[in-house]
Parts: structure tokens; C-alpha cells; sequence
């Protein structure tokens, strides 16, 4: 809104110009989504406090969560609301990617606004059940991928890019929207599995936000893109400003969620950062990246996985708890250095991911 009203006041004073410029606004988008946590962050903690709605521990986890119990959660609420004012001041309203990387992401997070609001509201232990999240889920991710599918004109906005390797575009026709609802419905989860420690999901999710941030702008600029010999999708360069709210957003939500947290996200923030992460990868077109710099969400998911299949392959269980994290604390980790090492792990992932802007 603030953009178009700059567009507005350009024919008054040239100066508003400067408003144009992504850079900038991408700047503006960190910092607003930024002052937004922090001025909404301790009130929302507080009503949650005040309403009891705090963290359940499971009884077969791991005995140092039993002191997180009681803990404020649905705290991904307070990433929405920052994000999503944040995105609707700064960036350009009549972008169509804009749109659906933001609708994608609120309507995950409906989805575990929900589940959230069963368990902790009206104490239902199972939420909102599996088969219905997943199909809601599936609604919103096949939506997404229906429309990117039907809106892009043909060429690279349908293929998919191989990393590493210069001007090999696979052309993927219909199956864009089979990748397209794997990556967004995928990644939504892989998320929220990793949310199970202090801090640990959120800063991941920031680092790679960040760089899908990178990945937008340098794709959606044609210079850029000729000059790196990566796909130029116009248009996709405006994400930069809904990759900017994420990162500020995340990191005001961390302020308040870093070791030993205030308050939790819950399935609410989780479900709606990861689908975040996955449409960002779709519209840019780097759905393999994502699984690069997401490796410390592909390593948690692919865990419960092994556990899961392997203990009814073999009625063994290959780690002493899944997710991954859980397996460490097991081993004897504290908290805060499985966190810490799971932060290095995705900045060396998300460098090598950007390494692939030019390595090629």
C-alpha cells in the first residue's frame, strides 16, 4: 500500500521514486516486520499467558521438556501478522506472485491456526486430525500449483533447473504442478517437524528465506540472470519483498523464542514458514536448492521416515527418538548446542546454495 501510494506521490515529487527500487524496499520490509514483533510480541505473549494456552509435553518425550510445558504457543500468529503487514505495505499489490506465495502461506497457517486452537483451546489432544490436515493441505498446495501452472506463459516459468549445470531446463509440462504441490505441501511439513527445540526451526527458515530472497531478485532481473546464466522470470523479482518480511519477522519472532523460550510457535507458524519456503522455491524456480539449503529440514523429515518404516520393516528402531533432534538430545546434547549446530549446518547448506547463482 505504502509502495503504490509512493507511485502516487512521484507526480508531486520525484523523490518518492526512490521507493521503486527493491533494494530498498526489501529493506523497509525486514525493518517494518521487525517493529511490528517486537511492539505486538510481549502483548501477544501476554494474552496467550493470560488464556492459558501454553505447550503440552508428550509424556514419552524427551524428560528436559517436561519444564517447557505450560509455555505460550500459536506465537506463529505474531509471524503472520508481521509478515503479512509488512508484505502488503511494501510490495507491489498488482504482483501476481506476490499473491500467491502470501495466500499459500496464510492459508497453511489457517490450517494450523486450527489444528492449534483444538489442541490447546478445546483440549482435543488430537487436534485437527491427520487425514484432514493433509487434505486441507493438499487443497491449498494443489491450488497454488494449479494456478502457477495455468497464469505462466510458456518457457522457463514451467521447467525445472538443474543446479550446477548450465542451461539444462527440463520441461516438465503438466507434471509442474505434481513438483510444484510436493514442494509447497513437503516443505510445509518438513518444517513443522523440525520445530521441536528452541529457536531451532526459525532461524533456518530465516537464512533460507533470506537466500530464496537472493534467488528472487537475481531471477526476476534480467541482467542479473543473463549475466549468471540462470532463468529470467519476470516479475519474480518482487518476492524479494516477501522474502525481506520473512527474515524480519523471523527474526523478531526469534527475540522471543530463542533458548529458553517465551513462547512457541505452534503448527500455525510452522505449517505457513515452510509453505513460505516452497512456493518462494516454485515461483523462483529452484525447487532442488530448497532441498539443499533446507537439508536440515530434509535430514529431519527423512529420520521420522526411517523410523517409522524401519520399525515396521524390522521392529527395530534405527534412532533413539525422531525427529533428529530428539535423537541427540538422547544421546546426551544439550539444547542449546544441538540448536547452534543445526543453525552452522544451514548456513554452510544455504552458501553452498547460493554458490549455485554462479557455479555453473
Amino acid at each position: 500500500m505504502l509502495y503504490h501510494l509512493s507511485q502516487w506521490l512521484t507526480e508531486f515529487h520525484s523523490g518518492f521514486n526512490v521507493f521503486g527500487y527493491l533494494t530498498l524496499r526489501a529493506i523497509l520490509g525486514v525493518l517494518t516486520a521487525l517493529v511490528i514483533s517486537f511492539i505486538v510480541g510481549p502483548w501477544m505473549i501476554r494474552r496467550l499467558t493470560y488464556y492459558k494456552v501454553g505447550q503440552t509435553v508428550r509424556d514419552d518425550g524427551p524428560e528436559s521438556h517436561l519444564d517447557k510445558a505450560g509455555t505460550p504457543t500459536m506465537g506463529g500468529a505474531l509471524i503472520l501478522v508481521a509478515l503479512g503487514l509488512s508484505t502488503l505495505l511494501w510490495a507491489d499489490l498488482t504482483n501476481r506472485y506476490v499473491w500467491v506465495v502470501l495466500l499459500v502461506t496464510l492459508a497453511f497457517g489457517l490450517i494450523g491456526l486450527v489444528d492449534d486452537y483444538k489442541k490447546l483451546v478445546l483440549k482435543d489432544p488430537q487436534g485437527l486430525r491427520g487425514r484432514y490436515k493433509y487434505f486441507w493441505q493438499s487443497v491449498a498446495g494443489l491450488a497454488a500449483a494449479v494456478w502457477l501452472w495455468y497464469a505462466a506463459p510458456a518457457g522457463i516459468e514451467t521447467q525445472l533447473v538443474i543446479p550446477f549445470v548450465k542451461g539444462i531446463y527440463l520441461e516438465l509440462g503438466p507434471l509442474f504442478i505434481l513438483l510444484a504441490y510436493f514442494v509447497i505441501v513437503g516443505a510445509s511439513n518438513a518444517v513443522n517437524l523440525t520445530d521441536g527445540l528452541d529457536g531451532l526451526a526459525i532461524l533456518p527458515t530465516v537464512l533460507v528465506g533470506g537466500a530464496m530472497g537472493i534467488f528472487a531478485y537475481a531471477v526476476g532481473h534480467g541482467v542479473f540472470a543473463d549475466y549468471l546464466g540462470i532463468p529470467f522470470v519476470a516479475g519474480a523479482g518482487e518476492v524479494v519483498i516477501f522474502a525481506g518480511a520473512l527474515v524480519g519477522a523471523g527474526l523478531g519472532f526469534l527475540w522471543f523464542n530463542a533458548y529458553p523460550a517465551q513462547v512457541f510457535m505452534g503448527d500455525v507458524g510452522a505449517l505457513a514458514l515452510g509453505a513460505a519456503l516452497g512456493a518462494m522455491a516454485v515461483v523462483t524456480r529452484q525447487e532442488l536448492v530448497l532441498f539443499i539449503m533446507g537439508g536440515v529440514f530434509v535430514a529431519e523429515t527423512l529420520s521420522v521416515m526411517v523410523q517409522v518404516l524401519g520399525y515396521r520393516a524390522t521392529g527395530r528402531r534405527f534412532f533413539r527418538m525422531a525427529p533428529l533432534h530428539h535423537h541427540f538430545e538422547l544421546k546426551g546434547w544439550p539444547e542449546p548446542r544441538i540448536i547452534v549446530r543445526f543453525w552452522i549446518t544451514t548456513v554452510i547448506l544455504v552458501l553452498i546454495g547460493l554458490a549455485s547463482l554462479k557455479v555453473r
